[in-house]
């Protein structure tokens, strides 16, 4: 499927039809910095003929009041997805330079599978609600609530998790009777197009229900946000992105959806099994390279225990180290550009400058090609330093005392962000006390995994608005419409 892009580049899908265009971009390995192939770069005019099908497909089709299509498309979506699965493994670990053993997890399979629970979701959901008969100022009336689309979707996704975050937004979005346009982050806009052509080609999605843009402009994206024709805006990426895109939005009050930043934090109370816990903290830091907005990269350590905790945290990410992204023993791969391994070693010299010291790590690996940092344990900063505070992403973790579990929940909320965290102790009751006081959207508590289809995800404060998955996730594109029927 993909063999051909190295050279044409790979297409644009607008209004059904897949277009190449005069424009292309480069697509870079960014384990060895090797060009993989040509991506359709668009211009302006095409996105705006892609909102223009994507209006007209929920305007004028069927598609946002016929649920037995949307499922027949979401499980034939799925299923082309699964046809697919080892070509579009090797070019996630060849794009996104995701380590090959997370491709197997939230890289490509489990996103893929996800689909079928959406699809299950949407057959079963309470389309309707009846409220029955009241009589609001004597006038008997026949009452429900309806649930429907909310129209045009604008999705613009990262590069971190692109099949995770594209079809964690594509699915729900088109369950519910959406029609949408996708414009992906530049770096990855393969992952993207794929979708694209395995829409127009295996599955009976109608034209303009699913469009799809690449292109290196990133002002595509606060286009399309701003664009009057487009009804909600499901925005992943930076906090800095998303105050753009939503005062992009504000213009005609769109719906915003944002899932942004984070420095979460893995909190250790001193009961906790020191060892598990600090290789679990190593290795959640590094995996992909860090580049997670829900990876906990500060670790809140007992003060009386702060020396054994950097030592076994520092031993483990040495081990670990940073690796070719193919092999399934790799843990952490490359970052996905230079530009972003400049941010992480700009981030690197301001830990020194703020008072830190590496334990372990804090440079390139001995690598000709590629961008590579090697994973980075920093001590010897407060939670008032910048590296301590700010979203760094990359293989990079802060290691932070505390002095107790009010201390430890103090530090962890002391932050504008708000995504995610982790709590280790020996009292599980302990534990989830810790947890419930963390202002965050997601805990993992001794290890618990909470990623899931069905599972809410997103963050309080600047950490974003709204939440993606679950059902609270599927609602997000709905609107509510209430209907009172005079029975007089």
């Amino acid at each position: 499927m993909l063999d051909d892009w190295a050279e044409r580049g790979s297409p644009l899908l607008i209004g059904g039809r897949l277009v190449t265009g005069d424009r292309r971009f480069e697509t870079i390995d960014p384990a060895t910095e090797e060009v993989i192939g040509l991506a359709a770069d668009a211009t302006g005019d095409q996105l705006g003929e892609a909102i223009g099908a994507a209006r007209r497909a929920f305007d004028e089709s069927g598609w946002a009041t016929d649920l037995g299509l949307r499922v027949r498309c979401l499980r034939q979506l799925r299923q082309a997805l699964e046809r697919h699965a080892d070509e579009l493994r090797a070019l996630t670990i060849r794009e996104a330079g995701a380590p090959r053993f997370l491709t197997y997890g939230a890289q490509l399979d489990q996103p893929v599978a996800d689909l079928g629970w959406v699809a299950d979701l949407a057959e079963d959901y309470a389309w309707t609600r009846d409220l029955g008969r009241a009589a609001p100022m004597g006038i008997a009336s026949d009452r429900r609530v309806l649930r429907e689309p909310a129209g045009v979707v604008a999705a613009i996704t990262p590069w971190n998790f692109p099949h995770q975050i594209n079809l964690a937004k594509l699915g729900p979005a088109l369950a519910a009777g959406n029609t949408v346009v996708l414009k992906p982050a530049p770096d990855t806009p393969w992952c993207a197009a794929v979708l694209g052509r395995l829409a127009a080609e295996e599955t009976d999605l109608p034209p303009g229900v699913v469009n799809v843009v690449t292109g290196r402009d990133h002002a595509l994206g606060a286009r399309l946000a701003a664009d009057p024709r487009v009804d909600l805006v499901s925005f992943t990426g930076s906090t800095a992105t998303g105050r753009a895109v939503m005062r992009g939005a504000a213009e005609t009050l769109k719906k915003v959806f944002l899932e942004l930043g984070g420095k979460s934090a893995c909190v250790l109370l001193d009961d906790a099994d020191l060892a598990k816990a600090c290789a679990y903290a190593a290795f959640a830091a590094i995996s992909h390279a860090g580049q997670g907005c829900a990876l906990t990269t500060r670790l809140l350590v007992p003060r009386a225990r702060h020396d054994e905790a950097v030592e076994i945290t520092a031993r483990t990410m040495a081990r670990l180290g940073a690796g070719d992204p193919s092999d399934e023993r790799t843990v952490c791969g490359p970052l996905i550009s230079a530009r972003q391994r400049e941010r992480v070693e700009g981030y690197l010299k301001l830990a020194v400058a703020e008072g830190g010291s590496f334990a372990t790590g804090g440079r390139r690996p001995d690598r000709d090609r590629g961008f590579w940092i090697e994973p980075t344990l920093i001590t010897g900063l407060t939670n008032r330093a910048r590296a301590a505070r700010e979203e760094i992403f990359g293989p990079v973790l802060v290691v932070l005392p505390h002095d107790g579990d009010d201390d430890a929940v103090r530090i962890a909320n002391d932050s504008p962000y708000g995504l995610s965290g982790a709590v280790h102790a020996g009292d599980p009751e302990r534990a989830r006390a810790v947890a419930r006081r963390l202002r965050t959207g997601t805990v993992s508590v001794n290890g618990g995994i909470w990623y899931g289809p069905d599972v809410p995800f997103g963050g309080y404060k600047q950490s974003g608005v709204g939440r993606e998955m679950g059902v609270a996730g599927f609602e997000e594109y709905l609107e509510t419409k209430s209907i009172a029927e005079g029975t007089g």
